[in-house]
This record gives C-alpha cells, structure tokens and sequence, in this order.
C-alpha cells in the first residue's frame, strides 16, 4: 500500500510523526477507513495524527469511526476540520479520560472546540499572528473565557478573511505582503488579485507578529 510505504519513508527520514489525510476522491466506507489508517498505525512506531477535512476530501470520517481508531496506541489525535461542533463534542467526549488530543482544523473554530475540552489548533493564521493565537488559547487553558472571547473576536475577521480564495493562496500574500519572502504558488494555484485591496486594507489593521531568523 502506497500509504504505509510513504509513512515507514517519512519515519526512516527521522519525522516526529504522521499526518493522516482522510483519502480523497474514492470515498471509501467508514469500516474502510477503521482499516486503513489501523494498517498504516501498525506499520511504523511514531505517533499518528488524523486529519479528518471532507472540505477538501469529499467524506466526513463520523466521531464513531474517529473513537474506535482512538484505541490504536499509535493513533495519538485527530486534526478536525468538519466543522460538525456535534461530531467534534463527541469525539472529545468520549476521549476524555484516554491521551487522545483534539486539535482544530480551522483558525475560526479553535475557541469553541477548546472551550469544549479541545487541545490546540493546527493553523493557517499562526503563520502571521502566532503569538496573537497563542493568548487566546492561553487565556483559554488558564479558564479567563471572556478574555479569550474578546481575543477570539478581535482576530475572527482575519481568519476568515483568509480563506476568501482558497488556501493556501491568502496566507502567502499576506507574508510576502508582510515582507516575509516566500515566494509564488504552483499550479493549479495561482494569485489572481482577487480582494487584493481589501484583502491588504485589513490585514494592515493586525500586527505581524513573527520574528525574522
């Protein structure tokens, strides 16, 4: 299986651990999915992070298949980008007492599957306001949910603001904006100017907030 070949490359690279996409375009069963990723969990000895995004993928992974995957002791967390609040509460649920993480999928949703017992953020946004998203989520785990809210609030229209040409096209204009050289996208991407001056209108409202190395 191309999956389990690509994952034991990875870890022979010396990777920290795995990112498991829900397979695109062929829509497999959720018992096919149980498979799947269990074959792949048992073929290396690093730790696993589901990626459950049907945006992009065209199949929801369901919260029953996401906790029978949980038991694998390799299978160490989901990334969730449904969008599904429902499915999302009952995976961390039902995970609560186990080393299972839930982290958001998307930069919008963080506040609210941390505040239901999430774990963190795989994010887009960090890229430019890292430590912005950083207090939010302090502010989260030390239990000051009206701070956090506030700060929720306050970068809510940059998050969505970069996804109004899909990702990753804004978030590299924003850097190159920004001053951070990261160069063009490759196709099928392209920049097409889209919201270019409302799009730098508001991102000049925010504070670029990572350092130069």
């Amino acid at each position: 299986m191309k999956s389990i070949e690509l994952s034991l490359e990875a870890q022979n690279l010396g990777v920290d651990g795995l990112l498991l996409t829900v397979p695109a375009y062929n829509k497999p069963t959720q018992q096919g999915l149980i498979y799947h990723f269990n074959k792949i969990a048992d073929s290396v000895n690093i730790p696993c992070i589901l990626y459950n995004v049907p945006g992009r993928t065209s199949l929801n992974m369901e919260a029953e298949t996401t906790l029978k995957l949980s038991l694998h002791e390799n299978i160490i967390g989901i990334k969730e980008a449904s969008s599904d609040l429902s499915q999302i509460t009952k995976i961390i649920s039902n995970t609560s007492e186990s080393d299972f993480r839930v982290w958001s999928g998307n930069d919008d949703e963080t506040f609210s599957i941390m505040a239901l017992g999430g774990f963190g953020v795989v994010s887009v946004a960090s890229n430019i306001i890292g430590n912005q998203i950083k207090t939010m989520m302090g502010s989260i785990l030390e239990g000051n949910i009206e701070s956090a809210a506030n700060h929720h609030k306050e970068l809510l229209p940059l998050f969505q603001a970069l996804f109004w040409i899909t990702n990753p096209i804004l978030i590299k204009r924003a850097l190159n904006i920004s001053g951070y050289n990261v160069g063009g996208l490759r196709l099928p991407m392209i920049d097409s100017k889209e919201f270019d001056r409302e799009f730098s209108e508001l991102l000049s409202k925010y504070e670029i907030d990572i350092t130069k190395t």
